[in-house]
């Protein structure tokens, strides 16, 4: 492996992680997707333009194949495993506790999003990206990428309490 290969390693993977995780919701699968996003990097590294920054065209990537894992037959496995498993179990009264406290979390509020507006979400708040950075790595118009902040800030409203979205509601761009 390329001393430059470790080097971008060692920088983005961390970012590249959380961005995935925050797609996927399952730590492993996102490094299995970090993984994809240096592999593939490294084999089409000649073809880094240098119109954006390094870490903009690993994210890119990164969403781009945790887009690719959504829709796979994998995770639709894996979720339907995972709802005969949770189905099948008991539900103590402390587990329907520690589930209403974690309902109330920003992240899951976000994980309920819809991808297209928990993306811009995870893109705009999270990695700290512009809308103009975010249009480019989703492939959309910026007035798009304002649209899905707009509804996904509604949308968190919604399902939060006042303490908990006060942050979100911030409307600047």
């Amino acid at each position: 492996m390329s001393e430059h290969l470790v080097a971008v390693m060692e920088e983005h993977g961390e970012y590249c992680l959380r961005v995935a995780y925050l797609y996927v919701k399952d730590w492993a699968i996102a490094e299995e997707i970090v993984q994809d996003v240096f592999f593939a990097y490294y084999r089409q590294q000649d073809r880094f333009e240098q119109r954006s920054s390094l870490k903009t065209y690993l994210v890119k990537i990164t969403v781009h194949k945790s887009h690719d894992y959504l829709r796979s037959w994998k995770n639709k496995r894996h979720l339907l495993v995972e709802k005969l498993h949770i189905g099948s179990s008991k539900r103590t009264p402390e587990t329907t506790l520690l589930a209403k406290d974690e309902k109330k979390t920003l992240t899951l509020a976000l994980f309920g999003l819809p991808i297209p507006y928990r993306e811009v979400v995870i893109l705009y708040y999270y990695q700290e990206l512009k809308v103009r950075e975010i249009a480019d790595i989703l492939l959309c118009t910026e007035n798009t990428v304002k649209t899905r902040l707009h509804r996904a800030r509604k949308l968190l409203q919604d399902r939060l309490d006042p303490s908990e979205w006060e942050v979100i509601m911030d409307d600047s761009f």
